[in-house]
């Protein structure tokens, strides 16, 4: 499995990569395989079952939703947030499915969207399956799919696949093998290659991708993601609801919180700086709640803590006489750095908090912040790995417990912790010389066994933890 920095950093919409942006795609992969199987044009039905994890949380994470929008031909990078609750709507209100944007067909919400709250797909907690039906009600094809987090999505015979892969430790990634220079698969074999190469972690990705992309339109793409977390942010902190969707009654802090620290005048508090983390966290995962454009670092429930991380590096470390040039130097050094390290998740264990709770998301974004962090501020390859390893150390045995199945409590406020926790990981790297008794690939591994270990009711089903002790209203 040959993975880019553009599969870790991808644009999409809230509040969930793996139960909105996940379930959009598989959709719309849906209505592509009726065309390439040529009944699109005999379709008259299509039911739409969600599974596990994706049931249990479906409702308050908008997976249905979601659903219907893939079924109608919206993908996630180029649909209008604004627009997603009026589309929803007049499909319900009329009983009736643009499929694929181009074929009207009957479609009845209380029918044909089931929600097995109980029952799981047998190859991962968040599954979902899509069957088309003829005039005569006779069935003309189905799919089962996998959203196996970050918005990654994969067919039953996919997800077989890279299981096999994974239980073939010495099977070289048939997509990489003699194509890229620098192949890796574990935090040791990053390490070295950069160690024998004298090139930086970034160097070594930028390399990598090259067999991928263009690397003038890959800059192009990471900036325009960078501009993305920005807008992100000021979206965040410029809206005017007082209260998040979802009937929570969450109050909106970020708006409040950037009038209160650009007030400040005369001396500061020496913590200023974390208070603008906290701010910069809030106002991405404030955003991501509302159902806003954000981008998966590497999921949505994690989304604020790259930014938030990114934003202090510009406001508090970046040199005053930097060029504009050399701020997007870090930016794309920043962002491929990161992704190394989440490739090392997404291959080793899982980025997916339906699968190994939210250690998987919000331990695996503050590892991949930390290291990109390090990184740019001088570190060597052999400190940022100690860096992503304090990150995700820390944040081991996380659940995943969203009180009403909502992206919201604990998830915001984690965000924010999980950002500081990031830097101060960061820092603790640089102190050293980046010889340390933990390695990455040992804390990985433990993060895959503790996930395993780990009850279902704390992997993202709402029936434990916070969930059940935190009144909804």
């Amino acid at each position: 499995m040959s993975l880019s920095v553009l599969d870790l950093f991808s644009i999409g919409i809230g509040p969930s990569s793996s139960h909105t942006v996940g379930p959009m795609r598989a959709a719309r992969r849906f209505t592509s395989s009726l065309q390439q199987n040529d009944v699109l044009d005999s379709t008259h039905r299509v039911k739409a079952e969600l599974y596990g994890s994706l049931a249990a949380t479906g409702i308050g994470h908008g997976s249905d939703t979601a659903v219907l929008l893939g079924l109608a031909g919206q993908d996630p990078e180029t649909i209008d947030p604004d627009a997603c609750v009026g589309l929803v709507k007049d499909i319900v209100d009329s009983s009736r499915m643009p499929l694929d944007g181009r074929r009207e067909i009957h479609f009845d919400r209380r029918k044909d969207m089931v929600l097995h709250m109980r029952q799981n797909l047998p190859g991962h907690p968040n599954g979902m399956r899509l069957t088309a039906f003829d005039e005569a009600g006779e069935e003309l094809h189905t799919r089962d799919y996998y959203s196996v987090g970050g918005g990654f999505v994969v067919t039953s015979d996919e997800l077989e696949a890279e299981l096999d892969e994974a239980r073939d430790v010495n099977r070289k990634d048939e997509a990489t093998e003699g194509a890229e220079p620098y192949p890796f698969s574990s935090g040791a074999e990053l390490v070295a290659h950069c160690r024998a190469n004298g090139i930086s972690i970034a160097e070594l990705m930028l390399a990598n991708e090259a067999v991928k992309h263009d690397l003038g339109e890959l800059r192009g793409k990471l900036l325009a993601i960078w501009a993305v977390m920005e807008e992100c942010v000021e979206n965040g902190t410029t809206r005017t609801e007082p209260i998040l969707p979802g009937g929570l009654k969450v109050r909106r802090r970020a708006p409040a919180l950037r009038a209160h620290l650009e007030a400040q005048t005369g001396e500061k508090d020496p913590m200023w700086a974390m208070e603008w983390v906290n701010l910069f966290a809030l106002a991405v995962n404030e955003e991501n709640a509302s159902g806003g454009r954000i981008v998966t670092a590497p999921t949505n429930g994690a989304a604020g803590i790259i930014p938030a991380v990114m934003h202090y590096f510009k406001r508090f470390e970046m040199p005053e006489d930097a060029t504009d040039a050399e701020r997007e130097d870090k930016v794309v050094d920043f962002l491929l750095t990161a992704a190394a390290i989440g490739i090392l998740y997404k291959r080793n264990a899982s980025i997916s908090g339906a699968e190994v709770g939210c250690q998987g998301e919000v331990g695996s974004a503050c590892s991949m912040a930390a290291g990109a962090l390090c990184a740019v501020l001088g570190g060597t390859p052999e400190q940022v790995e100690n860096a992503a390893e304090i990150g995700i150390e820390h944040n081991l045995g996380l659940t995943c417990d969203p009180v009403g199945g909502l992206v919201q409590v604990p998830c915001i406020e984690r965000n924010a912790i999980a950002s500081v926790k990031a830097i101060n990981a960061a820092r603790l790297a640089l102190l050293g010389d980046g010889t340390h008794r933990v390695s990455l690939d040992q804390a990985i591994k433990t993060m895959r066994d503790t996930g395993a270990d780990m009850k279902s009711k704390y992997k993202e089903t709402s029936r434990g933890g916070l969930a059940v002790n935190v009144p909804e209203c």
